[in-house]
């Protein structure tokens, strides 16, 4: 059999194959917990406001007692980051439908961006190695599988559908951000008699007419017309369906081949089905136990890892006998 690579210490945290320390100050602190309060503290407070001192004094003990569990803070980000995206996607359609399926992949990552907003601060540093992250990537991955779409183009097309949804979050962020330095207010009024005074016709002939009639800053933003965010996703998803019928003119024809818009499922619609479906007790439950089932898988593939390193110390060690028996005999 196959060595399986050694991970390194913050992937082996992760995939919770990492030793456990066995000398602790207390019992009552583990990954867990201190993960656990950290992502508190950044739903609080935002990224800046996590350290590991911060984190410790929050649980009660001393920053140096956390540097048992978690070797640095970068191992930290990582372990919030896979608490964050550890969420129930919704189910497969049966027939498969692309497009709706890929609709609600976008919505749910959206909505876990938007739950936890400090994610986006963390940097990117390579492809997706971590358990929850690699089942996002499975998940837009069952979304393509009616697409005739390749193995690169589908990495490709579930890359530039997050690309957006890690964008209009990120761009959503930062607005609520700098409305709340104003205490929350928008003074549309204002802001749309500032821009008719800067922008004339001259210098911006196409963006005077917009700031004229009202639409490029909403003065009631509530009563805009258009949801930006999920118009910005169907024209990407449109994009995406328009490939599909180039590359492959005999599929196209429906919804659940070529990936034409449903009407009846507007993304509002479609974003209060994923919000209900990943509140759902029963989820939940589901979630719990496949938790469950996955550590006992990862407790048995280290125990075969164990048993499997013991077998290959056997077997040194009786081939080192061996041939001390043979250098013996010829003496």
């Amino acid at each position: 059999m196959t060595d399986a690579p050694e991970l390194p210490p913050r992937l082996a945290l992760a995939w919770g194959v990492a030793e456990r320390p066995e000398r602790v100050p207390r019992r009552e602190l583990s990954i867990e917990r201190i993960v656990e309060a950290a992502v508190e503290i950044a739903d609080a407070e935002g990224l800046a406001g996590v350290s590991m001192a911060r984190v410790a004094k929050s649980l009660g003990f001393t920053t140096m007692s956390l540097y048992r569990y978690v070797t640095s803070k970068d191992d930290l980000l990582l372990l919030m980051q896979e608490v964050a995206f550890d969420v129930e996607f919704p189910p497969a359609h049966d027939p498969a439908d692309w497009r709706n399926e890929l609709r609600e992949w976008a919505l749910l990552t959206l909505a876990t961006y938007r739950r936890h907003p400090w994610v986006l601060d963390i940097p990117i540093t390579g492809a997706p190695m971590t358990p929850n992250n690699l089942r996002a990537a499975d998940a837009g991955l069952r979304a393509l599988r009616s697409a005739p779409l390749d193995d690169s183009e589908k990495v490709a097309t579930i890359l530039l559908v997050n690309g957006y949804t890690r964008n209009a979050a990120m761009l959503g962020r930062d607005l609520q951000r700098a409305a709340d330095q104003h205490d929350g207010a928008y003074d549309a009024t204002g802001m749309a008699d500032t821009l008719r005074a800067l922008v004339d016709e001259v210098r911006f002939p196409y963006l005077r007419p917009l700031v004229e009639r009202g639409t490029y800053v909403p003065e009631v933003p509530e009563l805009d017309d258009v949801d930006d965010v999920a118009w910005g996703l169907e024209r990407t998803l449109d994009g995406v369906a328009a490939y599909v019928v180039g590359k492959d003119a005999g599929v196209g024809a429906d919804a659940g081949e070529g990936g034409t818009a449903d009407d009846d499922a507007t993304p509002s619609d479609v974003a209060a089905v994923v919000e209900a479906y990943a509140s759902d007790p029963k989820v939940k439950k589901a979630a719990v136990r496949r938790k469950e089932a996955e550590k006992k898988v990862r407790e048995a593939q280290k125990k075969v890892r164990e048993l499997e390193k013991a077998l290959r110390d056997a077997r040194k060690a009786e081939a080192e006998a061996a041939r001390a028996a043979a250098e013996r005999a010829s003496r």
